[in-house]
This record gives C-alpha cells, sequence and structure tokens, in this order.
C-alpha cells in the first residue's frame, strides 16, 4: 500500500481543515456544517480527527480529489461566494452519492487576506500565530498563498491525481489552474484551459490589487505553452470589444451571442479543431457559474442576462471530454445567500442544482481520466 510522505500530511493538517469547516464561525451554519459531517463521516462528532486519519489514504485513494477554498476576499461586487463549498459539497452528496472522489479538506481561510505578497512581516507572523499556533510553523497565511504551496507539494507527490477546486470567487482559480498547468509541463504534457465565464477576467489589476476575480486570468498566461491555449466560453459583459482581449492578450474567446447564432456544435468543433491542431493533451475547466445565464444562475456575486443555457454547458463539455482528457477543474462564484437580479427568477437551489450537475461531470471524468 502506498503511502503519503510526512512532509506532505503536516502541511495538509495544518494548512486544511474539514469539508465544510474553510468558513470559520462559531455558531453561523452550524447545522448545515452538522449535516455535511453527518453525511461524510456517519458522525458529527471527532470529525477533526476522522478527518485527519482520512489523509493517510489519499496515496490510495480515487484520482479526483475535492478542495474547497472558502474566500471571496478577492471578488469585488457582491460577497458571500465563500459559502460555496459548504453548499455545493451537501448538494453533492444529496444529488449525486456515486460520485468517485476523496475529499482532501477545506483551505483555513482568514477572511481578511488574499495573498501574502500584500502583508508586511508582522503580519505574516502574528496569522502564522494565530492559524497554526506554533511559532515555528512559517507556512503561509493568506488562502491563494496556502493553496499554491499546498498544491504544489500535492502534485510532486502525486502528478497523476487531479483537483476539483470548490470556491470561492474566482480569483481562487489562480493557484489552481498555475500549479495544474506547472505541473503538467513538468510532466511534458501540454495542457488547455477552458474557461466558461461572462467575463474576461483579464485585467492586468483592479483598484491597484493584481490577483483578483477580475484578473486572474491575466497572471497564468505565462504557465501556458501560448496563450490561445486558454479558451473563454460565454462572454457577454466586457468593456471592450472581443478584437481587443484576443489581440492584446492572444487568448481565443467565443462570446454568448456568437454560441446562440452560430449553436453549439459549430462552436464546439472550432475548439476541437484548434486544440487538436495546437498538439493539445489535457483538459482543464474553470467554471464561473455566472457563465450561465441569471434566469437559471441567480445566486452568485454577478449575474449576467443574455448567458449560456444548462443544456448549451453540458453538450459543450460532453462533446470535449469525448475528445480530450478533463484532468483538473474548479467550480467558482456560487453565491448561496445572493441572488440580485430582483426578477424572483433562479433560487439557490436552481443555480446549486445547475452547477452540481456540471460539478459532478467534471469530477467524473477527472476520476475516470
Amino acid at each position: 500500500m502506498n503511502k503519503i510522505s510526512n512532509n506532505l500530511l503536516a502541511k495538509l493538517t495544518s494548512c486544511l481543515c474539514p469539508p465544510g469547516n474553510g468558513v470559520y464561525t462559531v455558531n453561523t451554519a452550524k447545522e448545515r456544517k452538522e449535516k455535511l459531517h453527518q453525511d461524510i463521516y456517519g458522525t458529527v462528532e471527532s470529525v477533526q480527527e476522522r478527518w485527519q486519519a482520512s489523509l493517510n489514504e489519499l496515496a490510495n485513494t480515487p484520482h479526483a480529489v475535492v478542495l474547497g477554498i472558502a474566500s471571496d476576499c478577492g471578488g469585488g461586487i457582491l460577497r458571500g461566494a465563500n459559502w460555496g463549498p459548504l453548499f455545493l459539497r451537501s448538494t453533492l452528496l444529496q444529488d449525486y452519492p456515486e460520485l468517485n472522489l476523496f475529499d482532501l479538506g477545506d483551505i483555513r481561510v482568514i477572511p481578511h487576506l488574499l495573498h501574502d505578497k500584500y502583508l508586511n512581516d508582522a503580519t505574516i507572523a502574528n496569522c502564522q500565530k494565530a492559524l497554526y499556533n506554533n511559532s515555528a510553523i512559517t507556512y503561509p497565511v493568506s488562502p491563494l498563498t496556502i493553496t499554491e504551496d499546498v498544491l504544489n507539494d500535492f502534485y510532486a507527490e502525486f502528478p497523476n491525481k487531479g483537483v476539483f477546486g470548490i470556491g470561492g470567487d474566482h480569483s481562487v482559480s489562480y493557484p489552481l489552474v498555475k500549479t495544474y498547468l506547472q505541473a503538467k509541463k513538468k510532466q511534458g504534457i501540454r495542457a488547455a484551459v477552458i474557461h466558461f465565464d461572462a467575463h474576461t477576467d483579464l485585467l492586468h489589476e483592479r483598484l491597484g490589487i493584481d490577483l483578483c476575480f477580475g484578473s486572474w486570468c491575466t497572471h497564468i498566461l505565462d504557465d501556458l505553452y501560448q496563450a490561445s491555449d486558454l479558451i473563454q466560453i460565454g462572454i457577454r459583459s466586457s468593456g471592450k470589444p472581443k478584437q481587443h482581449w484576443e489581440n492584446t492578450f492572444g487568448v481565443k474567446q467565443h462570446w454568448a451571442n456568437e454560441i446562440k447564432q452560430l449553436g453549439v456544435e459549430a462552436i464546439t468543433n472550432q475548439i476541437i479543431k484548434q486544440l487538436s491542431n495546437d498538439g493539445v493533451d489535457e483538459l482543464y475547466v474553470s467554471f464561473d457559474i455566472d457563465a450561465i445565464d441569471e434566469k437559471f444562475a441567480s445566486a452568485t456575486g454577478t449575474p449576467e442576462p443574455d448567458g449560456l443555457y444548462p443544456d448549451e454547458v453540458m453538450m459543450i463539455l460532453r462533446t470535449l471530454a469525448k475528445n480530450f482528457k478533463i484532468t483538473g477543474a474548479d467550480m467558482m462564484e456560487l453565491a448561496p445567500f445572493t441572488d440580485s437580479t430582483g426578477k424572483g427568477q433562479g433560487s439557490c437551489q436552481q443555480t446549486l442544482a445547475i452547477a452540481a450537475e456540471v460539478s459532478a461531470f467534471l469530477i467524473t471524468q477527472i476520476s475516470e481520466k
């Protein structure tokens, strides 16, 4: 039987917490967390110990590994995506109990922090004391930095496993995608990123912050073999035209109105042709739930009209999966307590159901591949 290394086990035990506990609370959502723990462990007792014991089995688990990052500090419109990991897990367990996965747990999140590079030494030291209760531990303290550090070690030890990340605002995809691409390059594998979103997320910075929900894509381009290996699907809310983004960054975009006009099959065939011509081996799918039209998915920070329909998304994903291995993915921007549309359309349950369908499909692909 294979074993996890002591170094990685120590890091996971320190930097992560049991599934659903990434949002640090005392009483808020206590019943929801206990229901999740009951579903996973069969009890609400000794959850920390049961979760830690499960980490010893990581080396012999399915290829699909779920990681929650309950951070919305990198968002900037409506908050609440920090509850995504708890709510989506519960929906998956209820609606897709047959999924073959290993739940790694949640990144431990200090909700006021984003990335360690924005902190001074005194703040880092103080947060290390708060998180790890040990002055000798020098692990990072911000959710993006912790995620990157943990996954670099994870992929070094388990290069054939695939991570499904649950956010969180879309800044969380920065460390998820970056570590994935770097790990694939080390294996000599050319991977492309399929990015479903209403927005391009291609700012250099937003209000002086370079790593956030509106800029994360810009900062993973150097980790691709070429910029066009970032393919964006469902774009429709942008202050600049498609030509600006493609010409400036070299990415490839398929806006929502094009998909409506030309049809899913035609667009998907274009994507497959591009990926095949470029010699792409594997895919990472980053999914912002606002890629879906707001009448179906309104429980998010920036719901947008005129988006993709759920059946269109699933048609695209199924066709891509028939032609390429999907070996990493994430689901972002689920904000279960939020609905700013004011139209009475699309409830939290409807948004979660759609997110769960997409997530279950992606987890299954990672597990099988």
